[in-house]
């Protein structure tokens, strides 16, 4: 039995027929659609190398079956920055130093992003700490990740005002 699965990612819709109900998200996202930069880390949901929005929300995609977020919007990492112009948080984390080997900053950015947009960030470190606590980066960068974070949200900030 064939399933049909919908889904609007980066903004390009994309309809694809599963053969089963068991793929999940992650797969479907890097073998069918071929956006390989979600990376696949543990596999577990215990790492967050694997994080991308659904309807605006972080999941583990790796977690997350790919029929479960039928009709959804999926936002990877791949579609966060406008052309050439990098997502403020993807500035950040450049100028922050906030990766070393950079497996888990895909993850890292798109979990600051939902951070942010969740209105949950703050201006605490320790609070920005514990809110990206489900991403983890064995290089250890998470000062500049935090600094990333705090950095990111003054930016966005900044340019919502102008935009007001």
């Amino acid at each position: 039995m064939t399933l049909s699965l919908s889904l609007t990612v980066n903004g390009e819709r994309h309809d694809i027929e599963l053969e089963d109900a068991r793929p999940t998200l992650l797969d479907v996202l890097r073998e069918r659609l071929g956006l390989t930069d979600t990376k696949k880390g543990c596999d577990r949901g215990q790492c967050g190398a694997c994080t991308v929005l659904v309807d605006g929300r972080r999941v583990n995609s790796c977690l997350t079956l790919a029929m479960s977020a039928d009709g959804a919007a999926v936002t990877t990492i791949e579609g966060v920055a406008e052309g050439e112009t990098l997502h403020p948080v993807q500035a950040a984390f450049i100028e922050n130093d906030a990766f070393q080997c950079g497996y888990c900053t895909p993850g890292q950015i798109m979990s600051a992003i939902g951070l942010i947009a969740e209105g949950d960030a703050g201006t605490d470190p320790e609070r920005i700490r514990e809110g990206m606590s489900g991403n983890i980066c064995r290089c250890a960068a998470y000062p500049g990740i935090t600094d990333a974070v705090l950095d990111a949200q003054t930016r966005l900030a900044q340019s919502q005002r102008k935009s007001a």
